[in-house]
């Protein structure tokens, strides 16, 4: 494993997805996943905290409500570590940084915002419009 500097960015002039960056994007992703996972516990503890107390039925209404959007919040959340987990077998396998269609790096500037994705910008405007022509049909 390798030791970054704190205040370490990957940059453009140095070989792309070498083991610098490589260790840059699989810490990210580490501390997302943990992140993820540490609000997930939240959740639970809140919601085994036991039945609805309310005895108006405009508040239990609204913290059934409530509920309910935290657990799809959660399963939004459970699905986002399932990815995380597949970028961090593809930092292991060598091949994360890379589009899947076309093999061409993604670029630096897309993982530090999405560390998830796996197609280049081009790739992934491609995708969406032909989402959109089979959608239309």
């Amino acid at each position: 494993m390798l030791t970054l500097p704190q205040d370490y960015r990957p940059a453009e002039d140095e070989e792309f997805m070498d083991a610098r960056q490589s260790e840059y994007f699989r810490q990210k992703l580490l501390r997302w996943r943990n992140d993820l996972l540490r609000e997930a516990d939240g959740t639970l503890a809140s919601l085994s905290e036991g039945g609805i107390h309310e005895a108006d039925i405009t508040d239990r209404a609204s913290v059934e409500t409530d509920r309910a959007l935290e657990l799809r919040t959660r399963d939004r959340a459970r699905k986002l570590i399932s990815k995380i987990d597949q970028a961090l077998a593809r930092i292991e396998g060598g091949t994360y940084g890379f589009c899947e269609e076309t093999g061409e790096p993604i670029g630096l500037r897309r993982l530090e915002a999405r560390p998830i994705a796996t197609l280049s910008i081009e790739a992934q405007e491609r995708h969406e419009r032909m989402e959109r022509v089979h959608r239309d049909d």
